[in-house]
């Protein structure tokens, strides 16, 4: 008897050490995953910039079919084909790097969960907190950098399709007014006018992403006007009627409140309008002595809240603002349904 235990202990031991080997092994893997994706979304990105490029070239071809040689529209075609299928290729890539990174992740959690349990009853920190160095799960960080990641894909394309497609323009318009000004300085003239007036369309645009990025006077004045400019300023750039009001004092909180609770809403808005459809949006702030309260309504579409939750892909963020809210000892409430729109409650202790 004494021997068969000893050796089930010895098996057992042996197993544990396997799953710490597997656990570090998975966790290289996983950094290494991350790597890929940065260094895949960045290929996506200049891509997608090459593609505008070419597509750009092929409408120019297209509109001088008669005077072009037919290598040249051989050529624009080509390349806009090329370009396309790499860029189609690099987000298959893209995709598939997600779903590893996904799965090793649920495969981090079950080992984490193994040896936590195997750990002796008075150890207070769990393995992978103390493997892993910080206070956060690995599904957490995970979702943060997946939530990242979906970020700067969207501002990515929102940058292709804004001030890159409009840059790219503008060097087609100069050059056009180069031309003319020797054999047709009216024309020249009338280009440059419209050049003008693109070139302010673009710096608009432009403001508009440094705002999204990093508004200046979230720092300066704080959270309350901030939010005020950010909704004037998306109300107008996407036709949707946004409004908001406020109630309570109007206060600095810490700052690590203002940014995550500008965060959220930015993240509600865009959600709202990307997913929901949504035709109108209110917003209504307090501030009170002890919380901030921020109620973001919409009249999009609306969606199944648990069935979001609990999703792998979860593309609203839901989980991600969720955990946010709650590492700030906050609460986050989604009221939605399919067809009725959306109501979310945030409540931030100060």
């Amino acid at each position: 008897m004494v021997t068969s235990t000893g050796s089930g202990d010895q098996s057992f031991e042996q197993f544990i050490e396997e799953c710490r080997q597997e656990y570090e092994k998975a966790q290289r893997e996983l950094k290494e995953i991350d790597l890929l994706i940065q260094q895949t979304t960045a290929e996506i990105e200049r891509q997608t910039h090459r593609n505008a490029q070419a597509a750009n070239r092929l409408r120019q071809v297209e509109a001088s079919l008669d005077t072009v040689p037919r290598e040249d529209i051989k050529e624009a075609y080509t390349a806009v084909m090329e370009t396309q299928q790499r860029l189609f290729t690099m987000q298959g890539q893209l995709e598939k790097l997600q779903s590893n990174q996904r799965d090793i992740s649920r495969y981090l959690d079950l080992l984490d969960r193994v040896l936590a349990m195997a750990a002796p009853p008075e150890r207070e920190v769990p393995v992978a907190e103390e493997q892993a160095g910080g206070d956060m799960s690995q599904s957490l960080v995970v979702r943060i950098i997946e939530a990242q990641e979906r970020e700067r894909l969207r501002l990515s394309r929102q940058m292709h399709d804004g001030p890159a497609q409009s840059l790219t323009n503008l060097i087609l318009q100069a050059e056009i007014c180069e031309r003319l000004f020797d054999t047709d300085p009216e024309r020249a003239r009338a280009e440059l006018a419209a050049l003008r007036n693109a070139v302010a369309g673009t710096f608009k645009k432009v403001k508009g992403f440094i705002i999204n990025l990093r508004p200046m006077m979230l720092d300066d004045l704080g959270l309350v006007p901030t939010l005020r400019r950010y909704v004037d300023s998306f109300s107008e750039n996407t036709g949707v009627l946004t409004q908001m009001s406020h109630t309570g004092k109007e206060k600095r909180i810490p700052r690590h409140e203002e940014v995550t609770i500008f965060r959220i809403v930015q993240e509600l808005l865009n959600n709202a309008v990307e997913y929901g459809n949504a035709s109108k949006i209110q917003i209504h702030l307090d501030i009170g002595e002890t919380a901030v309260r921020v109620t973001v309504e919409d009249n999009g579409s609306g969606f199944d809240v648990s069935e979001m939750l609990s999703s792998e892909k979860d593309e609203m963020g839901l989980a991600t603002m969720r955990e946010r809210i709650e590492m700030l000892n906050g609460q986050i409430h989604f009221d939605s349904g399919l067809g009725r729109g959306t109501v979310v409650t945030i409540e931030l202790p100060i």
